[in-house]
Parts: structure tokens; sequence; C-alpha cells
């Protein structure tokens, strides 16, 4: 449980503690963009994998236990958690790395629901896995990544606010880290055909494959029983 703990604290640091604060930029000017990418990228690699490791190895301490009653939630829940993940995952955004560029393009798709689909998206999974699994270990794996992301967007945030001060105020006012937010304040609007048909069926397959084959993959039923 102790490897746990650490590797959530060394996950959550590096992404919170480095990737949106002044800390970064510095480490740009010592190594270049690319220099940084590539070291920050191994960082994050080697901290997920210590991660997942140690979540695999942890003993199982029972919180609440696991939620059966959860479950049928659960099911409903991960639709738009894949949504958002898979379909920010496979669109252009100016809050992705290295496509600052984009900013002044302002916000297409998914962009216009939320300006972080996909840590939105990995923030919903991991809070619904952590609710679901009542034990020790997935309260720390679920709450280091729930907090890694939804934290991370006003750390993103901050970083194209500081470094691109003057396209970033029009794309902030044009969207929202809330979905629908932006939409529902008539600062935006949103067209399902801008997502494109191929990302709908991509995110909506890769539901369907993960629900089917949650049971052989991960070794537990997401259906209540």
């Amino acid at each position: 449980m102790l490897s746990l703990v650490l590797a959530g604290l060394f996950f959550a640091g590096i992404h919170l503690g480095v990737a949106g604060t002044r800390l970064r930029d510095r480490a740009v000017g010592l190594l270049g963009n690319r220099g940084y990418r590539a070291a920050f990228a191994l960082a994050s690699l080697i901290g997920l994998i210590w991660l997942v490791a140690a979540y695999r190895h942890a003993p199982y301490l029972a919180t609440w236990g696991m939620l059966q009653w959860w479950k049928p939630a659960a099911i409903v829940l991960m639709i738009p958690a894949f949504l958002l993940a898979v379909i920010g995952l496979a669109t252009p955004n100016p809050t992705s790395v290295a496509q600052e560029v984009r900013l002044a393009q302002g916000p297409r798709g998914i962009v216009r629901v939320t300006r972080h689909p996909f840590l939105l998206g990995v923030g919903l999974w991991a809070l619904v896995h952590l609710i679901g699994n009542g034990d020790w270990a997935s309260l720390v794996f679920f709450l280091t990544l729930a907090v890694v992301a939804l934290a991370g967007t006003a750390s993103i945030d901050a970083k194209r606010a500081r470094l691109a001060p003057r396209a970033w105020p029009a794309f902030a006012a044009q969207t929202s880290v809330l979905p629908f937010a932006a939409i529902a304040a008539g600062r935006t609007r949103f067209d399902a055909r801008e997502v494109g048909a191929w990302r709908w069926t991509i995110a909506l397959l890769a539901y369907a494959l993960m629900l089917g084959g949650h049971s052989h993959l991960i070794g537990v039923s997401p259906f209540p029983g």
C-alpha cells in the first residue's frame, strides 16, 4: 500500500506541481520545448506504470465494499465518460499538447461542450470507479486519477493564459470547463455534425467493447448480480 501511495503522490506531483506551473517554464528554458516534452512524457509513463503496478499488487482492504446497486448507474455514467474521453482524444484542441496554435481558430465539435473533454471523461471514469470499488487501494488509485484529471483543467488553463495572453481570453470566453455551460450561456453553439460520425462511432464502439469485455479484461463484472 505504501508503494501505491508514493506512486499516487509522484504521478499527481509531476502533473499538478510541474506541468502547469512556472517550474515548467524554467524546465523548458533549460531543456527546450522538445526536451521538456520528452522528459515529461517519460516521467508520466513511469509514474503511470508504477501507479498501475502498485494498484494491482496492493492488498484488498475493504472500506464500504463493492456496491452492487451502483453498477447500473455506473453503466449509464460510463457512456458520457467514453464519449468525452474518446472523442476528446480524437479532436484537435488548443488545450492539448503542442496545439496552442489552434487558439485563434476557436472551438469546434466536442470542444464546444467543454474545452477539456478528455480530462473530464477520465475524471468521470475515475469517480465512477472510486464509488463502485469500496477498498483502500481503489480509493487511492482512482482518487489520484480523478484529482489529476479534474485539477489538470485549471492547471492547463493557467498555463495557456500565461503563455498566450492575447489569444487565450477569446477562446476561453467561447468555451467552458463545465460541460454545456458555454452553450447554455449562449457563448457558443453545439452542432453534433462537427464531431464527425467516425468519432461518435469509435467512442460508442469502445464503450460497447469495454462493457462486454470488462469481466475478461479486468476480472470484475460490470453487471449487478
